[in-house]
This record gives structure tokens, C-alpha cells and sequence, in this order.
């Protein structure tokens, strides 16, 4: 699903397209697309990909094959060569980072035609801003901010949610690459570069206040005696949510170790959420809870760590649940010990 019609062919031939970035969400992402471009014929040249651990990179060219991925070896050939380039980074710091680097390297040998710069990444909704600021300044280029919606399982099957906001010429241009290839449907959230960064922090949000939620119905129902898999049941029928389905399942069966968002990088995006709240004047109780709840089971986890009695090396969004186990009586992340359900039956 599209929210723009179908743009004129400006190009006289396919764009030249670059990825930077190939971690878990990344890695699925420029997968698809490398195929989608392979997919349109012979004469669209192969995905351009760049990545700090070059393994990576080399390994999706032996999964898609020489005719779909390209290895660049510096980001200066990626924002040389490409027409396109797709950025999907850890966080704030390397994002602004690499955005100086490209801005460099396009100072050097200045463009003398269309480029179009898309970053996936979830960032803090003034960075996407600042990033604008740079790239408009540059001559020929565009920026299109486009975080995107969906676990990692989502990523992979094509069915993410892509926001856009910025260039509006650009975004159209851009959507047409990526859905069906990476996502189902595109949000357009304006010609402000902040506004998609802005959404996405406040889908965020919905998402971490279900998981709070999540968190303390399960452990009540443990508590009582009903059970949390009974509990987890009965939100399959009554609240059927993606995020709730998935971050139930593993609250259930302690799949804390089972990584799709991990610990701190949850706790960054809860930060941002925080922030933003602040700097509108708008309170969001259930985030700072939230919030609390992650730093506590990062605390219990790094405290394990330190006896060597951690199950996990690295922890799932999921495992926030310590908090609310904790203040309980519960253990922490072992569900079968502390409170037994015991049935009346």
C-alpha cells in the first residue's frame, strides 16, 4: 500500500543502489532488496553494500549471488557510486557519524546528479533534522527519513511498516523500491525530515506500554494461581496485538536469551521516549515505568554476569518481566521457581 502514485522514470538508466548497515533487522532488509533489484532484470546494476565487519558483507553476497550484491570497501565508494543510499545503524552516535563521513567524502567530489540518502534507523527525531540540514547543503542531495515498524521475523518475510518523511519527490521515488521488497505499506508523515522519527518513537511507546502491561498481568496471574500461560491465552483472544503475542510468548517461557530487541538498545529507545515527552510537555507515566523496568533487569543481568551464574550472554526486550517478578517475590527470569500454580481441578 502506497500513499503516491507511481513517479515518472527521471533516470535514463536504474539507479545505483547502496546499503550500509547489516545487523539483524539490516541484514534481512538488504537481503530483500538485493533480490527485488536482481528481480527487475539484467540491466539494474547489483546492490552496493557496506559494512564495518566486512563478514557480513560478504556473506549476503554468497547468499544472493555476484549478480544481486556488490561489496563496496569504503562508505566513500558507497556514496560515490550510488544514486540511492540506504543507511540501518545501531544508534544516534554512528548514525551522525557516518552522515559526516558521506557529507566528506560528497565535499570532495561534488555530486552532479540526484542523490537520495534513506535512513532506517531509529534515532532521536532532532537527528533526522540535523542530518537534512547537512545533506541539503550539499549540492544534488536528498534526504528521506524512514524508520521502520516490525520485529526482526518481520523484516525478513517483507512485512514491515515503513515511515517516510522529507523530500517528497524523493520519498515516491524510494517507495516504489521498497514495498513490496522490505515492507507492506508506507506511512507518509510529511515534508518535516523529524516527523517519521517522531511516529516511530510513539508506535515505540504503545509497543513498551503493552509489554508493561504484559509484564504485570502475567506475573499477577502467576501470583494468583490462575497461571500466566492461561493468561497469555486469554490475550490471544482478547488483544491479539503482534507485540503482545510475541513478547507474551517469551515472558511465558522464559525465552529471555531468544534476541529480537536486546536490553540496551531498548533502554536507548525508552531515553528517547522519555525526552520527547519532556520537551513537549506531555507525561508518559507508563514509559518511565517501562524504563525502570529494563534498567532493572539489565542491573540483575550484569549482576549474574559478574558470578558467572547468567543463563544469557545478551537479553531480549522481553526480559523488562524481572521487574515486575522481582517486586513480587519472584525470581527474576526462571518462571518455575517461587509461586507454583496449583488447580482446584
Amino acid at each position: 500500500m502506497l500513499p503516491f502514485s507511481r513517479p515518472p522514470t527521471p533516470r535514463l538508466q536504474p539507479p545505483q543502489i547502496g546499503y550500509y548497515g547489516l545487523g539483524a533487522m539490516g541484514y534481512a532488509m538488504a537481503r530483500n532488496l538485493a533480490l527485488s533489484v536482481k528481480s527487475q532484470g539484467v540491466a539494474s546494476p547489483p546492490l552496493l553494500v557496506y559494512n564495518r565487519t566486512v563478514s557480513k558483507a560478504q556473506t549476503l553476497r554468497q547468499d544472493v549471488g555476484d549478480s544481486a550484491v556488490r561489496v563496496a570497501s569504503s562508505p566513500a565508494q558507497l556514496v560515490t557510486e550510488c544514486d540511492i543510499i540506504f543507511t540501518n545503524l545501531s544508534h544516534d552516535a554512528v548514525v551522525m557519524a557516518v552522515y559526516n563521513e558521506f557529507a566528506k567524502a560528497l565535499k570532495q567530489e561534488s555530486p552532479t546528479k540526484r542523490k537520495i540518502f534513506v535512513d532506517f534507523s531509529t534515532i532521536y527525531p532532532g537527528l533526522a533534522g540535523d542530518i537534512d540540514k547537512l545533506l541539503s547543503g550539499i549540492p544534488h542531495c536528498h534526504f528521506v527519513a524512514s524508520p521502520v515498524v516490525g520485529p526482526p521475523a518481520a523484516a525478513t518475510n517483507g512485512g514491515l511498516i515503513v515511515l517516510m518523511s522529507g523530500d517528497y519527490a524523493a520519498k515516491k521515488e524510494v517507495a516504489y523500491l521498497l514495498v513490496p521488497a522490505i515492507g507492506r505499506k508506507v506511512i507518509d508523515v510529511g515534508g518535516n525530515a523529524e516527523q517519521a522519527h517522531t511516529l516511530k518513537l510513539l508506535g515505540n511507546m504503545m509497543i513498551t506500554g503493552g509489554n508493561e502491561l504484559l509484564a504485570e498481568v502475567q506475573t499477577l496471574g502467576q501470583k494468583s494461581g490462575v497461571g500466566a500461560r492461561v493468561v497469555q491465552d486469554l490475550i490471544g483472544d482478547i488483544m491479539p496485538a503482534p507485540s503482545l503475542l510475541i513478547f507474551g510468548e517469551k515472558m511465558v517461557n522464559d525465552g529471555f536469551g531468544e534476541v529480537g530487541y536486546d536490553l540496551d538498545g531498548c533502554i536507548g529507545v525508552t531515553n528517547h521516549m522519555r525526552r520527547l515527552s519532556a520537551e513537549h510537555s506531555c507525561p508518559m507515566p507508563v514509559v518511565d515505568i517501562a524504563h525502570q523496568r529494563l534498567v532493572t533487569a539489565r542491573s540483575i543481568h550484569e549482576a549474574q554476569k559478574l558470578v558467572g551464574t547468567n543463563k544469557w550472554e545478551t537479553m531480549d526486550w522481553s526480559a523488562m518481566i524481572a521487574g515486575s517478578r522481582v517486586a513480587a517475590g519472584l525470581d527474576p527470569f526462571n518462571s518455575s521457581r517461587g509461586a507454583k500454580v496449583v488447580r482446584d481441578d
